[in-house]
């Protein structure tokens, strides 16, 4: 008998209906574990320290429909801790490896790999699945699968949710000894966006500020970055990017982990820094410019992963109460957990989308009011574009349209809207289709 049949062949007083955040009534026997086994259909974003412990625990839970999604490749530095890979495997795409190891290791489990970002799939793709369990390591990326979950939310006509619409995500993530599990259902619970708030503020440079007048050692070092990423046009940065392809090549991409890489991103910086007479550029500068290293310690990935998969079997089985709807763990001085209902926001941009209102002064140019809304605590904006009715004030794609809105950047809001007027603003956080209405109220 699989280990896991025991839990499903039998009832219990703690069926998932019993709990705080009732998915539906556990109803024991071949039905559910078969739902389980053949029917269920997992994805896992990311094939990394997390990802790897998601696979394995997954397979060995009874679950043999799992998709995997991961764009890097294997680097040395990943196999002291990401155990599905081998020396042979360096360079070699993770979700492709690590599907191919879950498969060989245990029979039965078909494991499909995808090679590409999430924002590339379409929103069919993602409907296909019971639920998502997030490993990833950026925020980025667990605000915009967060969001589109939300956006794949279906009604009646009564306006009630439609069930079979509904997919959970479970979020994990670790740093260090530190680790935390989440349970996201849509209109049911609190989103990821709710959160945003209790997130470290991440550095953010203005493109107008880096290209034109740059300040800081860090705007020097960002414009080398830009530059190779092709984030930023005009005669300086394509010299650098025409370098960094003759060094390396046309269709290679900046590696972070590349010594050469990076010391190339030093020494453009250096010499942009003196233009301008700035100093401070050193290396170690540049490597937490361009990567914000979070070390991963493989028992507390071990341990995350644990509690994500054990939140998935419940979720689609039913047969125990599930998490509501955080779960935190902290290993720094010994075993600390602690679980805790994490509170819907009112008026999230996600999961309550409301109207957004915003003071601003008439003298005030829209590139000052962007960089307002890119620091707003709440909104934590990366690229926002705006508009109004019949009106693009400031697209940052396609480069046309960029190039064409530009010039309304050094524009006052009084030239460009009037009091009460509501905003349209999209960015790259959010899938496609998804804005933010904004109300202005301009005051002298």
């Amino acid at each position: 008998m699989n280990p896991t049949e025991a839990l499903l062949h039998r009832s219990s007083p703690f069926g998932n209906e019993t709990g705080t955040l009732p998915l539906g009534e556990f109803y024991p026997g071949e039905e559910t574990s078969n739902y389980i086994e053949n029917e269920a259909n997992i994805l896992v974003i990311g094939a990394g320290g997390l990802g790897c412990e998601l696979l394995k625990d997954l397979a060995l839970s009874g679950f043999k429909k799992i998709h995997v999604i991961d764009l890097d490749t294997i680097d040395v530095t990943n196999l002291n801790r990401q155990f599905l890979f081998r020396q042979k495997d360096v360079g070699k795409m993770k979700a492709e490896v690590a599907a191919a190891f879950v498969m060989e290791r245990v029979p039965g489990v078909c494991v499909m790999a995808h090679t590409s970002s999430i924002q590339e799939k379409p929103v069919e793709f993602y409907k296909q699945f019971s639920v998502i369990i997030a490993g990833l390591d950026n925020i980025k990326a667990r605000r915009w699968i967060n969001a589109l979950i939300h956006d794949m939310l279906e009604t009646d006509e009564d306006g009630n949710i439609i069930p079979e619409s509904v997919i959970p995500l479970i979020d994990g993530g670790t740093e260090a000894f530190k680790g935390q599990a989440r349970m996201i259902v849509p209109g049911a619970t609190s989103c990821f966006e709710c959160s945003m708030e209790s997130f470290p503020r991440q550095t953010h440079y203005p493109l107008c500020t880096v290209a034109e007048t740059p300040r800081k050692p860090d705007h020097c070092i960002a414009y080398a970055l830009f530059a190779v990423n092709r984030g930023l046009s005009g005669e300086s940065a394509d010299v650098i990017r025409k370098e960094f392809e003759r060094l390396f090549g046309t269709e290679t991409k900046l590696d972070k982990d590349s010594p050469d890489h990076m010391r190339f991103i030093y020494e453009k910086a250096l010499e942009r820094s003196k233009v301008f007479n700035i100093e401070g550029v050193t290396y170690m500068l540049t490597m937490g410019v361009v990567k914000n290293i979070i070390p991963a310690v493989a028992s507390t990935n071990a341990v995350i992963a644990a509690a994500c998969v054990n939140e998935a079997f419940k979720a689609l089985s039913w047969c125990s109460q599930s998490l509501d709807t955080y779960f935190m763990y902290n290993g720094t001085t010994g075993v600390y957990t602690h679980t805790f209902k994490y509170e819907k926001k009112e008026g999230c941009p996600v999961c309550d989308p409301t109207e957004i209102k915003v003071d601003a002064s008439k003298n005030e140019t829209l590139e000052q009011f962007m960089n307002k809304l890119i620091e707003n605590r709440a909104l934590q904006l990366e690229q926002p574009s705006i508009a109004k009715p019949g009106l693009s004030l400031y697209m940052q794609k396609p480069a046309a349209l960029k190039e064409a809105t530009s010039v309304n950047l050094s524009k006052t809001l009084s030239e460009l809207i009037a009091d009460g007027d509501v905003l349209t603003v999209t960015d790259p956080v959010f899938p496609t289709g998804m804005r933010l209405d904004v109300l202005v109220r301009l005051h002298d």
